[in-house]
């Protein structure tokens, strides 16, 4: 089910919240929470309702097994660990490694077809990171019900925010005496609706130019490449932001608060400032448990280098199985040590340079992270920078559509403040209520022609 949808938005999201309210008591409101959840998950495939379930089960047994332990903590978490990896490696990955054995090989071994679930990155790496912090002592006493709405708590379970139980499950124990609150309602709306109307209205109408761009590479002029490589920016910017949105909101429906994950990160001055403000609960796992545990920036400069590699390596290949990926996050650590060699330097440009340097630097790994494959991005780069023909052909006849909205997202992208700044100040007052109510309504009619998957479901 998704967030852009007319079932979910004026069918399953109202009964969820009025049942929820209704009923009393922590488990009880935990259990329909859960209940709720796993339909929410189901109803797109309910194929993979039971490898969720089986995730669970199997993460809550190693997860006690952790806790109670007293010899046997770190066995326990390697094999908590191994179960995760090998599931994630089996239905993420398995393609993609055997397609390579089989052109490095020269062979034709039975490559099968497995489906990608949903979500299945989302909530692996939410429960390895529960296991994790069982075993340095992070966790208190928990409940299964509680376990199991951490996981699959539908606002976050398909695309994110990645959550963490010292944040969440401690809101959960006050589901005793939660009421339902105004404030908190109008405020997780404001957030759906900011959401929704930059998934809808922005993203979508932005998808069929970039997609067209990246299709027909071979046709492009420099200008198209540089225009639909922007134009796919501010798709991908929109749409995720979005969800995250949309999800802060639905959280906060429910009296829960999730974490931010977007901070104008088109705002930044460097490509460092630009990953603590991009997917940042994805920048935060990497960093607790992948770059901080290998040694951070502890043991000299190589190894600081080193570790920063290592992260940005394994968070290239953790969006796909794709050696486009893997290159693009090789691109981003790159991109990581420039910047740590320039501050070295310590020679001071204008911001506005800084920006548009850092821009510019992110468009051109873009590309790598949107092409089809390693040949296509070359290709599409190779047009970019040999800075000929700088006429329009394959996005000549975008029109007002493809430019107005274009121009529209990069000053929200580059000049105004973000939805949770924004949110800051919210007042349900006759200005709020008239924008809202005219994003909503252009949403909605919208919706009619066109409701399409979030981006980062394929991640």
């Amino acid at each position: 089910m998704l967030f852009n949808s007319y079932e979910f938005i004026f069918l399953f999201l109202p009964v969820t919240i009025i049942i929820f309210f209704a009923l009393s008591g922590q488990k009880l409101r935990a259990a329909w929470l859960v209940v709720a959840s796993i339909f929410f998950y189901g109803y797109w495939d309910f194929r993979y309702v039971a490898l969720l379930i089986f995730s669970i089960l199997t993460n809550f047994f190693v997860g006690r097994k952790i806790f109670h332990s007293s010899t046997q903590k770190k066995s326990w978490l390697i094999a908590g660990i191994v179960f995760n990896l090998s599931l994630l490696f089996y239905f993420k990955y398995t393609g993609f490694f055997l397609n390579n054995v089989n052109a490095f090989f020269h062979q034709n071994f039975f490559v099968p077809e497995i489906i990608l679930p949903l979500g299945i990155s989302f909530f692996t790496f939410t429960q390895t990171a529960f296991l994790v912090d069982t075993y340095r002592g992070e966790v208190e006493e928990y409940s299964f019900v509680n376990y199991c709405l951490f996981v699959t708590i539908f606002p976050h379970l398909l695309a994110g925010p990645i959550l963490y139980h010292k944040d969440i499950i401690p809101q959960f124990k006050k589901f005793e005496t939660s009421t339902f609150d105004a404030k908190n309602f109008s405020e997780g709306l404001a957030f759906f609706i900011a959401g929704l109307f930059k998934k809808v209205v922005v993203a979508d109408t932005l998808s069929p130019f970039a997609n067209l761009a990246f299709s027909q590479t071979p046709e492009l002029t420099c200008a198209d490449a540089w225009l639909g490589v922007l134009i796919y920016s501010m798709q991908l910017y929109f749409d995720f932001s979005g969800y995250s949105e949309m999800a802060i909101g639905l959280g906060r429906m429910l009296n829960l608060k999730l974490p931010q994950n977007f901070n104008s990160p088109y705002q930044s001055t460097s490509i460092i400032d630009f990953w603590r403000r991009w997917h940042m609960t994805l920048a935060q796992f990497v960093s607790k448990y992948i770059y901080i545990p290998l040694g951070g920036n502890r043991n000299g400069q190589f190894a600081k280098m080193r570790n920063l590699f290592i992260s940005m390596f394994l968070m290239g290949l953790w969006h796909g199985a794709n050696w486009t990926f893997i290159f693009w996050g090789v691109s981003q650590s790159v991109l990581i040590f420039i910047n740590h060699a320039w501050r070295e330097l310590k020679i001071n440009l204008p911001k506005i340079l800084c920006w548009f340097m850092t821009f510019v630097s992110f468009l051109t790994t873009l590309v790598i992270f949107r092409a089809d494959n390693i040949s296509l991005a070359k290709n599409f780069l190779s047009i970019m920078y040999k800075f000929q023909s700088f006429e329009l052909k394959i996005l000549k006849d975008g029109g007002l559509e493809m430019f107005g909205m274009l121009i529209f997202a990069c000053g929200l992208a580059f000049l105004s403040k973000n939805v949770p700044t924004l949110i800051e100040n919210f007042q349900p007052n006759l200005k709020w209520t008239f924008a809202l109510s005219a994003a909503f309504v252009l949403a909605l009619l919208l919706m009619v022609s066109q409701i399409s998957e979030f981006l980062y479901f394929q991640f």
